[in-house]
């Protein structure tokens, strides 16, 4: 399974891609869990000790072709070395990566980002489960930072602003051939949230994952939900989500 979770920031990503990860590799799943927001969020969701580590410059080279310049992993650098060796270990056997946080203003993350796009590209597309948290809003979702998913996850609130950006997204996804592009709906409150996520999106509504005070709890703790409430509504609820798409990853 690859997914990739996207969305308006503050709609939930990183807690429910954080989630979705554990659940995934606690089912045995071999999981490499991706967080390309230059700001610190899914570390916590994992329950991984936070690091504004993530891939070294030197993980590539640069080198020219027809006078432009292009990047590629290090001789003797493959994707898999590249996961054993930068992937931070987290609980039940995941491994996690992250595109390296802001160190500043003058900051460039040219060289992680192409050494994070030429792991993806060389990492075998069978034995692994693939979870992204992507940053908030519509910068690249469908091409080169979430290019490995082969399901976009559009986390969208039943707020104006929230469907909006899932709208915005969903138009995005028809322009750049995404291979499947689905909604969930998250801090569900009414009975009627999911219909209003789906008729403002546009796009199907694959799971609704409950507005639930645990997760605010976890947040404020620092903690995974999973970790801190582990029978709580919201993880119940991504618990369904992975069964969903694996069961649809199945039957296609």
């Amino acid at each position: 399974m690859r997914v990739a979770f996207v969305g308006k920031g503050g709609a939930g990503k990183s807690s429910l891609a954080g989630t979705f990860a554990r659940l995934l590799a606690g089912s045995g799943e071999r999981v490499l869990a991706l967080d390309s927001d230059p700001m610190p969020g899914l570390a916590f969701a994992l329950g991984v000790d936070p690091t504004d580590a993530g891939l070294p410059d030197d993980a590539v080279e640069e080198y020219e072709e027809a006078g432009r310049r292009r990047y590629r992993l290090r001789p003797g650098l493959t994707g898999p070395d590249a996961i054993e060796r930068y992937a931070v270990r987290g609980p039940d056997g995941l491994r996690f990566l992250q595109l390296g946080k802001a160190r500043g203003p003058r900051w460039s993350n040219t060289r992680p980002h192409w050494a994070y796009q030429r792991v993806l590209d060389d990492l075998p597309g069978d034995g692994w489960s693939i979870v992204g948290d992507l940053p908030g809003g519509t910068r690249q979702p469908f091409l080169t930072w979430g290019r490995y998913a082969r399901t976009f996850l559009v986390v969208v609130e039943p707020s104006p602003a929230s469907l909006l950006s899932g709208r915005r997204l969903a138009r995005l996804a028809a322009t750049a051939g995404a291979p499947q592009v689905v909604a969930v709906a998250n801090k569900v409150r009414n009975p009627d949230d999911a219909e209003r996520v789906a008729a403002g999106t546009g796009l199907p509504v694959v799971g609704a994952v409950p507005f639930d005070p645990a997760v605010g709890d976890a947040d404020r703790l620092g903690r995974a939900v999973v970790d801190a409430g582990p029978d709580t509504p919201a993880v119940a609820a991504v618990r369904s989500l992975v069964d969903d798409l694996r069961n649809r990853e199945e039957a296609s």
